[in-house]
Formats: C-alpha cells, structure tokens, sequence
C-alpha cells in the first residue's frame, strides 16, 4: 500500500480522488487551492476537491504557495511515496517534485504534446479538433513536457461545449489514474518522451476571449460558443446590451459566402426555435441566449419579445 499525496482544486480533479479512495492506497495528504471569494457576496468558498475531502474526512492543506520552506517541510513530513496533480492551479516547484519517493505524476487533460497549458479542453474545441483525451504524466520542471506513461482518447461530438467535453474527460481522468497506478508505483511501465512534432499551447483564457466576431466564419464562431459554455460564454451586444450565446450549431446553408448586402450579425428570422444569424461566412443557429439578470431562453422564446426585421447583434 502506497502513501499518496492529492493535489487538485476544481470539478475536473474530484473523480481521480473519489477513484484513488477506491483503491488499497493511502490518500494521506489533499492539497487545493485556499478559499477564495465568489459570488455577488464574494463570500470565501472551499474549491471542489476541499469540499470532497473533507467530506472523506482526509487531511487538507491550503498553502499560499508550494514554494515556502515550512510547506516543504510539511510534505516532506508526510513521507508520500507518490503525488497525483490533477488541475491543482500551481506550478510544482522543483524542490516539491522530488519529494515523493516516485515524484509526483498529473492527469493532463489532452493528448500530449498536443495542447500544453491552462485550457487544454476549450483549445481543442476551438482548433476543431476531432478528438482529444487524458494523458499521464510524470512531471517535471517544464509546463506539461514530462514524459507520458499512458493516454485515452474520446471523439469530440459536434455538439460538445467545453462543460461536456471536460466532465467525460474528469471520468476518462480517473479511470486512466486507476488503471495504471500499480503499474506505475511497481515501476512496471515507463513513461515515454514526448515527441517533438506537433507541441502546441493553451494559454489561459479570460472573458474577452468570449467576445463574438460575427465576421468571422460560421464554423470558428460555432466552435467558439461550445468551447466557452460554461465558462467564460461567448457573448455579443444586443442594442450595446451584451448578450451571451450558450448554444449554437451551423445553418444547414452550411458556410457560403455572406451576400453583399447582408451584415455579419444580422438576425434573418428563426429556424424551428434557433435564431438564424449571418456570419462572414455561412449562417449560425443560435439556441439558446441570455440577457443580464434574465433566464436562459432558446431562440424562439427570444424573438417573441422583440422585433427582428433589423436586428444586427454586435452593435
């Protein structure tokens, strides 16, 4: 039986840490994020993997930073045979790397090299990718450069957003986790070098991110709604109002040029209960939308309180 260290702090990181209970090993130690204010109260509030362990009744320790000499002390005095990072939202510093017997190991939410960085889950929709996954990663000074010991791959639906697409990879996570751990700490399997083709970066993403560009294609505007549902979600401006875009597909026009004399923006009517609105290439549907202090609503329940002979959304 191993001695392991958890260090996670949102959604993504619970199902590894309810599925590391699962096994014969020994959680001795959760490590997340401190409290933080959120909410209109901006009341403090415990991450995901906190509310998780202390409901298991594990210990938990919320440093500022992993680089302070009385926190290495403290994991040190842990003597951990291994640490599993999963989304913990701090840099490892060198010194803590090499703390555990066997180092410490991350759940990278991509196929590796592919996507390195802070929002693996919401690049791969935005570059269209078909498919992304899990990796397994022994970890080391670089950002998501350590060598791989295994993977698993999910299709990415047409109609995934980055909700969907990173609560199946949080269970693909922990199932990948599981299955290789006993491998991993009998020094059973060795993890593989990256290749050098193909590295790319996920840098992080804030709310302006989410602005709309109606002349942009249809396609990348598509893609972007879904991977920014739930978080930060594509918004535009509805009379300079902003409006956010929760769920959208492809007019079945599919991506023709925009006519002359139509603007990108431009709301053409309804299709079934979806806003038919012109890009700079082809149309989209929008599903469902959202004004601020309103409820979400599709389409359809949108334009039955308003005129949409000349709307143009983004002005």
């Amino acid at each position: 039986m191993a001695r392991i260290v958890y260090a996670g702090s949102p959604d993504f990181a619970v199902p590894a840490l309810r599925a590391l209970l699962q096994t014969s090993h020994d959680v001795v130690a959760v490590i997340t994020q401190p409290d933080k204010p959120a909410g209109r109260g901006r009341r403090l509030t415990a991450s995901p993997v906190k509310l998780a362990a202390v409901d298991s009744g594990l210990r938990v320790l919320q440093p500022e930073k992993l680089s302070e000499s009385l926190v290495q002390a403290r994991l040190k005095a842990l003597t951990a045979d291994l640490m599993v990072v999963a989304a913990y939202g701090q840099l490892l510093p060198p010194e803590v790397l090499c703390i555990p017997r066997f180092g410490c190991v991350n759940l990278h939410a991509s196929l590796l090299p592919r996507w390195r960085g802070a929002s693996p889950i919401q690049s791969a929709i935005l570059a269209g990718d078909g498919e992304t996954g899990v990796s397994l990663m022994q970890m080391e000074r670089g950002l998501d450069t350590g060598p791989v010991y295994a993977t698993v791959s999910t299709h990415i639906a047409d109609d995934d957003t980055g909700g969907s697409l990173h609560d199946r990879l949080a269970q693909l996570g922990a199932r990948l986790l599981t299955e290789n751990l006993d491998a991993l700490l009998a020094q059973a399997i060795a993890a593989q070098p990256q290749p050098a083709d193909g590295v790319c970066h996920a840098p992080r993403i804030s709310k302006a991110d989410g602005v709309i560009d109606w002349h942009k294609p249809a396609a990348a505007i598509d893609r972007q709604i879904r991977a920014f549902n739930p978080w930060p979600v594509a918004q535009t401006l509805l009379h300079g109002e902003p409006l956010r875009c929760l769920m959208s597909s492809l007019a079945p026009s599919g991506v023709a040029d925009k006519p002359d004399n139509v603007l990108p923006g431009a709301v053409s009517g309804l299709s079934n209960d979806a806003l038919r609105v012109q890009t700079g290439a082809g149309e989209l549907l929008l599903h469902s939308v959202q004004l601020p202090g309103r409820k979400a609503v599709s389409g359809r329940q949108f334009a039955n309180a308003r005129e949409l002979r000349g709307l143009v959304l983004g002005a």
